[in-house]
């Protein structure tokens, strides 16, 4: 069946200015880390692509080695586009992709060297059947490669019309304020920092976003809800289905130990209180921060998808929820 767009798709999602850029970027963006690769139903994630753009949600993230197999997310991203997106429905997505861990084997299919980057990028625009993409990340700092030369490989993928911005996943504060330099010195400024933060990875409060902040870049938390631990699935344990227990998962059974599971719990209360699911409160809890851009979340069916964007209708935390939720996080585990 054809697909038309929502003619309401922008009246309801709220729309954030990426640090000091002209971007402006959906407070939810949709990852496809998981749910849209060669293992996964195509139909299902095409759903829930069409659905997200219908909401509001303009921005889709990918990364090279997405899947499993690596490379099939974008593939049948790729698809879905063709399928759904023709015309001028492209200039109205943010794409973004990445290089920067395992890809294919040999000395240049990992880490950070031009060869590697420029490479990837590549790829990644043929699997998608696109000409350029609207961000290019390096995944993640390589020790290994001077930064220089990783970071001149981004300014290329922008000054050859492959990428339009660039970003930086996974860096710490040191390193971005170094890799954000050197962006700067080239001429492509850095548009934005993905790192992993939720309520139960809270590092980058350690001086990442500072550095943000005082260099104008955003902010695009990936696994917001801690692979899932921050939703009502993992209430009463560990269910059969649950992400913790498949093989090729992130989250591990070891992950979800008995505090943590009080603390779920506890937090689970709260959310009732404020007529949220437990999501959608560690979605809004993330944003009342003005230095985080978007959220970036992942969804497995449409009905997901709705539950974590109705976060939107309650943003605002009194002083007494946040000192709930801080009493409850700081209990040693």
């Amino acid at each position: 069946m054809m697909y038309t767009p929502s003619t309401t798709r922008y009246n309801e999602m709220k729309y954030n200015r990426c640090g000091k850029s002209g971007l402006l970027l959906p407070a939810v963006s949709l990852g496809l880390w998981h749910n849209f690769g060669s293992i996964d139903v195509f139909e299902n994630g095409r759903a829930i692509v069409r659905r997200a753009f219908d909401r509001g949600i303009t921005h889709f993230d990918l990364a090279n080695n997405y899947g499993p197999k690596p490379g099939s997310a974008e593939e049948n991203f790729g698809e879905i586009l063709k399928k759904d997106f023709g015309g001028n429905l492209r200039d109205e997505l943010i794409i973004s992709t990445k290089a920067g861990y395992t890809m294919w084997p040999g000395p240049y299919g990992d880490w950070g060297s031009r060869k590697y980057m420029i490479s990837s990028l590549d790829q990644s625009l043929r699997r998608m059947k696109v000409d350029y993409v609207d961000i290019f990340y390096s995944h993640r700092p390589d020790p290994e490669t001077p930064l220089e030369e990783t970071m001149s490989a981004l300014d290329t993928a922008v000054r050859s019309g492959k990428a339009l911005y660039v970003g930086l996943s996974n860096y710490k504060p040191a390193e971005a304020q170094e890799a954000i330099d050197i962006l700067k010195q080239l001429g492509t400024p850095c548009l934005i920092h993905q790192p992993k933060y939720s309520m139960f990875e809270r590092w980058v409060e350690g001086g990442l976003l500072d550095v943000l902040e005082k260099n104008g870049v955003g902010c695009i938390p990936f696994s917001p809800l801690a692979q899932g631990m921050l939703t009502d699935k993992y209430l009463k344990g560990i269910p059969e289905n649950s992400r913790a227990a498949k093989e090729h998962g992130y989250l591990k059974t070891t992950d979800i130990t008995e505090v943590r599971l009080k603390k779920i719990q506890q937090l689970n209360e709260l959310a009732k209180q404020r007529n949220q699911s437990l999501a959608q409160m560690a979605l809004a809890w993330l944003m009342k921060d003005n230095r985080i851009t978007t959220v970036l979340i992942g969804a497995s069916s449409e009905t997901q998808l709705d539950n974590n964007l109705d976060c939107l209708n309650n943003l605002s935390f009194s002083s007494d929820e946040l000192t709930v939720i801080e009493t409850v996080l700081s209990q040693n585990e």
